[in-house]
């Protein structure tokens, strides 16, 4: 019904309802765009990194620019990337899954896109400003505290800014799934992907406040001369350290355990089997969301916090080994004896499972404290996090993508060229990260610029180079057929994949309520529990009747862009107080947003059962 209206408006229309829009399918198209453009940004990033790094001696960037790339290569792509692109299918899925017909609060969802698309690009207008961040994703102190400029002023203010948004949307997740579940749908009947969102969103809501914190007193030290990191005046510069990876190490499960629920889904949907041993593996994510705060220290071995505190965080990072072992054990039981369909969903999937094994085993290796001491500052641990998060969280995103873009779009994406867009970036990420392996045993070391002739790197570092560019190959196939699908492809009904769960028993792309009628839970798959009674669809658990939606609104973007106006005169206002012009301006424009959506009445508005009943007849309904 409204599809058709806003095709024949124009783009103008649609322009503002993207900016005001509460519609959790809408800011999952939103998160998906941001975030692909932010991937794309970070590759970049990556590919002038490794052509600096193509030959001994090269002189293709500066060293401080080199820092720069490095810093804003990391901070990109977890940040701005992969953590968008997570939320992404988190709006798109998850209410669906559960028989919702929005999340919890669909106003902060929208809060939490706008603040973390201003705070990404608060963070990359330091490009332009006079230079980006250059200590590091980690900011490590005293590095960051020293370091000339405004660059790390602008990794402070934009990662506060987005991380705020992330904040706001995994207390939002985690309340929708404890509220909003359909009839019968009990916990331990939640798709994986839903029972991981729901781990994560936890994770979140411990995780990211320390990093708010080690922010703030960051923010403090450069802007309002504190000395909270400044060890000559009594300050401590491992603070730092620990702050920030008691938020990295959980950030690292914050960003895989999604994808783990999604491939989960995925490998039970197309082996046409119940996902093997379900009980064994809900238990195994929560135990990976536990233990996944036990191990921070493991990041700071080489720190000096002596052997005690070493080798207990040594056992916890070992331990965190057994539930993913688990969960590894399970994927490939469930598509055993299974009716496989090799789709390019289920080529990412099945490719992810030993490239990851590989991230685990190096991850093991890297928790034994004393070998920790030769690893540490080489490209061994480069590529033993590229392995995980790239290897882990970029396969399961292009894996998801593929699996739930029809349901997102009502299109299925083109198979053939998914599956070309797939060789070229599983063979280059292998060839890129692999190699580095060795050259890390060999003694290079990270972080640094160049390297010299006659030491035995050029071979490996060159295979690696040529690596990267066949992922950008890859990656730049996926975009081909993104435009592709968009421009060529036919419609597809609401199952194009013979689903199991509640998200293909309506239609693709689903309408604005999701369900006309909530439905009846009877089991864990329970769309494949209607299907084996020979039912059409799902049994609903109310009549038909009024649906209540809520409004769109232009609060959330105008509170954002208020935080954005004031995140530049903080940051400038050390060279002039001038400048706290800009924050009195900002601040004004949030709070004031902040008070009319307090005191004006919102009630949002209703779908009436004749308009419903229409939609049924035209086939457009449950």
């Amino acid at each position: 019904m409204s599809t058709a209206l806003s095709q024949n408006r124009g783009l103008g229309a649609m322009i503002w309802d993207y900016l005001t829009t509460v519609d959790h399918k809408k800011i999952a198209h939103l998160y998906l765009v941001a975030g692909g453009f932010f991937f794309l940004i970070g590759g970049l990033e990556a590919m002038l990194i490794r052509i600096q790094l193509m030959k001994p001696d090269n002189d293709f960037i500066s060293a401080g620019l080199y820092n720069e790339m490095i810093t804003m290569h990391g901070t990109t792509m977890i940040f701005l990337a992969a953590m968008p692109l997570i939320f992404a299918l988190m709006n798109a899925v998850v209410p669906l899954q559960i028989g919702a017909r929005d999340v919890a609060f669909p106003f902060l969802n929208s809060l939490g896109f706008w603040l973390f698309l201003f705070g990404g690009l608060i963070l990359n207008v330091s490009w332009f400003a006079g230079g980006a961040p250059d200590a590091g994703w980690t900011n490590y102190a005293p590095l960051s505290t020293i370091s000339p400029g405004h660059g790390v002023d602008y990794y402070v203010m934009g990662l506060q800014i987005s991380g705020a948004g992330t904040l706001i949307g995994g207390i939002n997740f985690l309340v929708t799934i404890v509220n909003m579940r359909a009839p019968g749908m009990t916990y331990m009947r939640m798709p994986l992907f839903t029972w991981t969102v729901f781990v994560t969103s936890a994770l979140i809501l411990f995780a990211f406040p320390a990093l708010t914190v080690g922010l703030f007193l960051m923010m403090f030290d450069r802007m309002f001369g504190s000395v909270f990191f400044d060890t000559a005046a009594g300050g401590n510069a491992i603070i730092w350290e620990h702050l920030f990876w008691i938020f990295g190490h959980p950030e690292v499960y914050i960003l895989i355990l999604p994808l783990f629920g999604a491939f989960s889904d995925i490998f039970s949907t197309f082996s046409k089997k119940r996902l093997f041993g379900y009980s064994a593996m809900v238990f195994a994510t929560v135990l990976i969301g536990f233990l996944g705060f036990m191990v921070w220290a493991h990041h700071m071995f080489t720190v000096g916090m002596g052997p005690i505190a070493n080798s207990i965080f040594a056992v916890a990072t070992m331990a965190i080994a057994v539930p993913t072992g688990i969960k590894i054990f399970n994927w490939m039981f469930t598509m055993w004896g299974g009716n496989i369909k090799m789709t390019t969903s289920m080529l990412w999937s099945i490719a992810f499972i030993p490239t990851f094994t590989i991230g685990g085993m190096t991850g093991v290796m890297l928790a034994a404290a004393a070998a920790d001491y030769q690893y540490h500052d080489t490209y061994f641990v480069v590529a033993h996090f590229h392995y995980v998060i790239v290897g882990g969280v970029v396969f399961g995103i292009f894996a998801a993508l593929h699996y739930w873009w029809p349901k997102m779009f009502g299109k299925v994406l083109d198979e053939k060229l998914g599956k070309l867009a797939f060789w070229p970036f599983f063979v280059g990420f292998h060839l890129t990260f692999f190699i580095q392996h060795f050259l890390g045993l060999m003694g290079m070391p990270r972080r640094y610029w160049v390297f010299l002739e006659g030491q035995g790197l050029e071979t490996g570092n060159l295979i690696s180079t040529v690596g990267a560019f066949l992922m950008a190959i890859g990656t730049v196939i996926f975009l081909i057929n993104v435009i592709y699908t968009a421009v060529k492809t036919d419609k597809v009904g609401g199952d194009p994949w013979d689903g199991r769960t509640l998200e293909w028993s309506i239609p693709s792309p689903p309408p604005h309520y999701n369900f006309t009628q909530t439905p009846l839970v009877r089991g864990l798959d329970p769309l494949w529990v209607e299907k084996s009674e020979g039912k059409k669809g799902m049994t609903p658990a109310e009549p038909l009747g009024d649906i209540h939606m809520p409004n769109a609104s232009i609060l959330p973007f105008l509170m954002s862009l208020g935080l954005f106006i004031a995140g530049f005169g903080f940051i400038y206002q050390v060279d002039n107080k001038i400048w706290l012009i800009l924050v009195f301006i900002g601040m004004g424009i949030t709070f004031g947003s902040m008070l009319t959506r307090s005191l004006k009445d919102d009630l949002g508005h209703h779908i009436h059962k004749e308009d419903l009943e229409k939609d049924l007849e035209k086939g457009d309904g449950q």
